[in-house]
């Protein structure tokens, strides 16, 4: 059998040992007598009450930890994934963190302008071991902006993987997975480092900007 423990352990970065963190946990699956329950309860928490902010990239280990995305209440896919493990941790699920390359990420105009690329190398999702299997989930990107977007909001039921839908509401296509690079106990922040500083040389003007007013210029134009 799979030893479950390092999903199930506190670390520098997925801190489930933080106290916000096991409070915001703990409140969230009050009533919920079954993993899960749990986690599809912590998964639309921070879905939808944790702001998607593509700007949010700190990569350190403090700006990526589970407890600053409750303190900030926003953050990006790597950040929302550590909280939504770290959450699960604390509800005694295995969780595990995911990342793949993927295209035609949701962004804006001068977010891709910055990046110089449509490709998204690293983008977090969490992989959660329930009903025997480990299932992907993804709560990145909250309800409010979906609905801007045009974009199917991705549901989990805590069976199926909950991965970008590859077409948006009107048929756009709208993500694409090039590859997947595993899944983790901890975040692998020196691979991401290295490859964020090879493929976005620009990568301190990503830390500069309003993502909320650049989405409702973009959308409001449509």
């Amino acid at each position: 059998m799979e030893d479950m423990s390092p999903f199930l352990t506190p670390t520098e970065i997925v801190d489930a040992d933080h106290p916000s963190v096991q409070a915001y946990a703990l409140a969230h699956i009050e009533g919920k007598d079954t993993p899960m329950t749990r986690a599809i309860a912590l998964y639309y928490a921070i879905r939808d009450g944790i702001r998607y902010d593509g700007y949010e990239i700190d990569l350190t280990p403090r700006g990526l930890s589970a407890s600053e995305a409750l303190r900030r209440g926003r953050g990006w896919c790597v950040s929302k994934a550590v909280l939504l493990a770290a959450c699960c941790r604390v509800a005694g699920i295995p969780a595990r963190l995911g990342y793949a390359d993927v295209r035609n990420h949701l962004s804006t105009a001068r977010m891709r302008e910055l990046m110089g690329t449509d490709t998204f190398h690293w983008h977090g999702y969490t992989d959660l071991h329930l009903g025997g299997k480990w299932v992907k989930a993804t709560p990145a990107f909250n309800i409010e902006l979906c609905q801007r977007f045009r974009l199917k909001p991705l549901e989990f039921d805590g069976t199926e993987d909950s991965i970008y839908h590859a077409f948006d509401e009107d048929g756009n296509r709208h993500m694409e997975y090039l590859a997947y690079r595993g899944e983790f106990a901890e975040v692998p922040l020196a691979r991401i480092r290295e490859d964020f500083a090879r493929y976005y040389p620009h990568m301190g003007g990503l830390r500069q900007g309003d993502f909320d007013a650049e989405v409702i210029a973009e959308t409001t134009q449509r």
